[in-house]
């Protein structure tokens, strides 16, 4: 058996292993604050900002509440956008102007990349959440 000195020092030990590093981001989905939107997306959607700041230089991640119904006319960004559905049914189509036929559904899991200066355009089959990750500072350029 180790004396009461060892297993202090191995107690002490593994806090400080198991000890959160500086600079970690742990967001519990409970907790998150959701405010309005930007104005340049559909009314009603509500964002919340989990890392960095979508107005700045450099990598951001901020979730987005949609209603069902809601779309976005086509659009584009300076900078590729990646986004990951957390629920409901987003549909997705790319061109100059909104075609039902281009559109591709995605659910809850799914994930895809809008290459920067894409012209695509958006519609939320379901009220749905979804998860952008991007660089800074984040633009969307109406077509019309």
């Amino acid at each position: 058996l180790a004396s009461g000195s060892a297993r202090r020092r191995a107690v002490v030990a593994f806090v400080a292993f198991a000890a959160t590093p500086p600079g970690t981001i742990q967001t519990d989905a409970k907790a998150i604050v959701w405010k309005d939107g930007p104005p340049s997306l559909p009314k009603g959607t509500k964002s919340a900002v989990l890392e960095g700041d979508p107005k700045s230089t450099g990598i951001f991640t901020m979730r987005l509440w949609v209603p069902a119904g809601a779309r976005v006319p086509p659009h584009w960004h300076p900078r590729a956008e990646r986004v990951t559905i957390i629920s409901g049914h987003v549909q997705v189509g790319f061109g100059d102007k909104w075609d039902d036929t281009a559109l591709r559904s995605f659910y809850a899991g799914d994930f895809y990349v809008n290459p920067a200066n894409s012209h695509h355009f958006v519609r939320f089959a379901e009220e749905s959440v979804i998860q952008i990750t991007g660089e800074g500072p984040w633009e969307l350029h109406p077509l019309e």
